[in-house]
């Protein structure tokens, strides 16, 4: 690795180690994809092999009560997941609501210390292609360390005390969306944030609950938008917060992507490119974002205002599809396809830098995380890969737990956390 990316890598980790501060420890992955929104930990001796014959790095796994592939979110000692679950008896599963169970575990020995039924939304969905629970327990919920957040798909929202108890619950009507309630819902000061990205544009749109009592306080439409299932991102540029909404649908349209004011739902710019599943990533002066069902990638200079397509586009590449989320690592992009190619560009250019297939990898939906250090885990409760960053594909382990499923892993108190079909899994060194 040259040095110019080790100090970008460095970088990343100094960057991080503030935001840490800021927002709990690193006891806390408080959110889709960890404090940041972009996949990065500080933390530095996590194990790179895990699973096999002896279990090795296992410190514990517990039974998963249901499906789905929401990522898992640790606070402390508290570990916890959304599924859903039809009952033995039902048998025509696309005219039944599946229970929403949000349960919790201890970090320290994996058990299940409480497991909340949600009241469930009016949506009964009968598309069932977005994969475990029938899409019903995709988003992430995000906590403060007081309330837990909770979407489901039948188009319910809930807050919910580390008792389990619920503080407060919302249905959201309409509900015109794509096969399923995809995108996460995100914490920004005292307010919880959920795009709303529908196949009806009169019904998209961003709405800014009180996160204390489920209150409305602002709503920011988003009529002119195409449908997506991305989580938003908030980042900081040049010392001001911008809010990044990606949904496009399928095609290349105006204003794919979107960056608001999360303190009141302004728009700040809106780009040209492609933006349904992937969310967004932001590092080395660019924000990188993609369909995740093809067409193109773009990185776009996130300083301008109003329509920065012809002025604010730094390169274009052209992409297949993925789910999962891009990393920006010092100078480079990071993007894995549904065909388990791993794709690095330089950040500045877009040139390509490597294509290296991870073959057999159990899922490419799940988004990877990276340390300080430069390891990236693109791990899942299946086979998994660690890789090293720089200019070749360095493939650091293998690893498989024979459970593969969606969710993202978790990265708290020097430990991941993995979801799988079947179980929950906490991997660690023996000391840390």
């Amino acid at each position: 690795m040259s040095r110019g990316k080790l100090a970008g890598i460095v970088a990343i980790g100094l960057a991080f180690l503030t935001a840490r501060a800021s927002r709990g420890g690193d006891d806390n992955w408080p959110a889709f994809r960890g404090p940041t929104g972009m996949g990065y930990t500080t933390e530095t001796h996590l194990p790179i092999t895990w699973g096999g014959p002896k279990q090795e790095n296992v410190r514990w796994k517990s039974p998963l009560v249901g499906q789905g592939h929401a990522s898992p979110v640790v606070w402390g000692t508290r570990l916890f997941v959304c599924t859903a679950r039809w009952p033995d008896s039902v048998r025509e599963r696309e005219k039944v609501i599946p229970e929403h169970h949000v349960l919790c575990y201890d970090t320290r020995q994996g058990k299940l210390l409480w497991d909340t039924l949600v009241p469930p939304g009016p949506w009964v969905r009968n598309d069932f292609r977005s994969g475990p629970g029938g899409g019903y327990a995709a988003p992430t919920p995000p906590t403060d360390g007081k309330l837990l957040y909770c979407a489901f798909g039948s188009a319910v929202l809930a807050a919910l005390d580390f008792q389990g108890k619920i503080a407060w619950r919302k249905e959201f009507i309409p509900y015109s969306f794509d096969v399923t309630v995809g995108s996460s819902p995100i914490l920004y000061q005292d307010t919880l944030l959920m795009a709303f990205e529908m196949t009806q544009p009169k019904d998209s749109k961003v709405i800014a609950y009180d996160k204390r009592t489920g209150t409305v306080r602002w709503e920011a439409k988003l009529s002119t938008m195409l449908f997506g299932h991305s989580t938003p991102l908030v980042i900081n540029v040049k010392g001001k917060p911008q809010m990044l909404v990606a949904a496009g649908g399928l095609p290349s349209v105006p204003d794919a992507i979107r960056s608001l004011d999360p303190a009141t739902g302004k728009t700040l710019w809106w780009c040209w490119g492609s933006g349904e599943s992937s969310s967004p990533a932001y590092g080395a002066g660019i924000v990188y974002f993609d369909s995740g069902r093809g067409g193109p990638g773009v990185a776009v200079d996130p300083t301008g205002s109003g329509d920065v397509t012809a002025t604010h586009i730094k390169w274009k590449v052209s992409t297949g599809g993925g789910i999962s989320s891009p990393l920006v690592i010092g100078d480079c992009v990071y993007r894995l396809y549904d065909s388990g190619v791993l794709k690095c560009w330089q950040a500045a250019t877009g040139k390509e830098v490597y294509a290296k297939r991870l073959e057999g990898i159990s899922t490419t939906w799940a988004s990877p995380i990276v340390d300080p250090n430069g390891t990236i885990f693109f791990a899942n409760a299946g086979k998994s890969y660690v890789i090293k960053a720089g200019p070749e594909c360095k493939i650091l382990a293998s690893n498989d737990l024979g459970d593969g499923s969606h969710p993202s892993p978790a990265v708290a108190g020097g430990r991941m956390f993995l979801v799988g079909a079947k179980n929950v899994y906490c991997i660690g060194k023996e000391r840390q």
